[in-house]
């Protein structure tokens, strides 16, 4: 599949005590939400922490999915960091295990280099990882990374590397944003900001979502891309699946998801986070499935 589409999670990376990823619950939860009917996992998105984990820890804990039996091919990995040979070698890692693609954040803190300056970083990349099989995904989240991708930035690289630019994940949660992505860059996979747009990106071209919450909700976010796209009525579970966002979303993504697992799961390792964050809490975790009820009743089984 060269353009992906389908429902995506960034997952979580649990942590160890002594803040090490806990190998066992990384393997186990990447396990669940496949199981669970997510398409593919993009590892070390904004969600799983990645730029507080690093470049050695990124590569390893790829290869123990691998090892543990997924198919790297229902793999993206986030790869994106500031310097570019760090960026090459963690893309060229996940290329070379046979990973389906790669999500490349743009590089960040030098804020006034622009489009130009962003699309040298990008076909420096390419041309550096030279490798056929890369497939790439632009990763918009100018919130967090103070740059964005623009829709002129999406188009120009798709018209240069049409065979590797095949995807653009936009998190900034600004539709007009992402139509103008989709109008500009028509061979690009578009996947608007969560499955808060997933049917409206649906109806009008984009490929699916990639987000947070695919991480404990992935049956019923498929269940409506499903129905969705086979042209069902899916008012109903769209609008649950929006509530089940907005409920973790305001309690805060990521300490949110992981106290929910560690309630759920009894294993309290769940409640780690790295530094810059605080840790989450059981007794959140607590709330929360109060308040999400019912529809929290499959996290933890199987």
């Amino acid at each position: 599949m060269t353009r992906p589409q389908g429902t995506i999670a960034p997952i979580l990376t649990p942590f160890e005590d002594d803040g090490s990823i806990a190998r066992d619950l990384w393997v186990s939860h990447a396990k669940w939400v496949l199981d669970q009917g997510a398409h593919f996992l993009s590892p070390f998105g904004t969600t799983g922490e990645a730029l507080s984990i690093s470049l050695r820890e990124r590569m390893q804990a790829l290869e123990w999915l691998v090892e543990a039996g997924i198919s790297p091919r229902r793999l993206m990995p986030g790869t994106g960091v500031t310097a570019l040979p760090e960026t090459v070698e963690l893309s060229a890692h996940a290329v070379g295990l046979g990973c389906a693609g790669v999500m490349v954040l743009p590089s960040f803190f030098y804020t006034a280099a622009g489009d130009s300056g962003q699309a040298r970083y990008y076909s420096e990349l390419i041309e550096k990882v030279a490798n056929p099989a890369l497939k790439m995904i632009l990763y918009h989240i100018p919130q967090n990374s103070g740059v964005p991708v623009s829709p002129a930035l999406t188009a120009r690289l798709s018209k240069a590397f049409p065979d590797t630019v095949v995807a653009y994940k936009d998190s900034a949660g600004d539709w007009s944003n992402t139509a103008a992505v989709i109008a500009a860059a028509p061979e690009v996979a578009v996947f608007p900001s969560s499955e808060a747009q997933l049917t409206k990106g649906l109806a009008s071209g984009a490929a699916g979502c990639i987000s947070a919450t695919v991480n404990l909700n992935a049956a019923a976010i498929r269940a409506v891309y499903d129905a969705a796209r086979a042209g069902k009525d899916v008012a109903e579970a769209d609008a649950a699946i929006k509530a089940f966002r907005k409920v973790i979303q305001d309690a805060g993504l990521i300490p949110a998801m992981k106290a929910v697992l560690a309630v759920r799961s009894g294993d309290r390792r769940w409640v780690n986070l790295r530094a810059p964050h605080e840790n989450a809490t059981l007794e959140s975790g607590e709330k929360l499935l109060t308040a999400l009820g019912p529809a929290a009743d499959h996290i933890g089984r199987g």
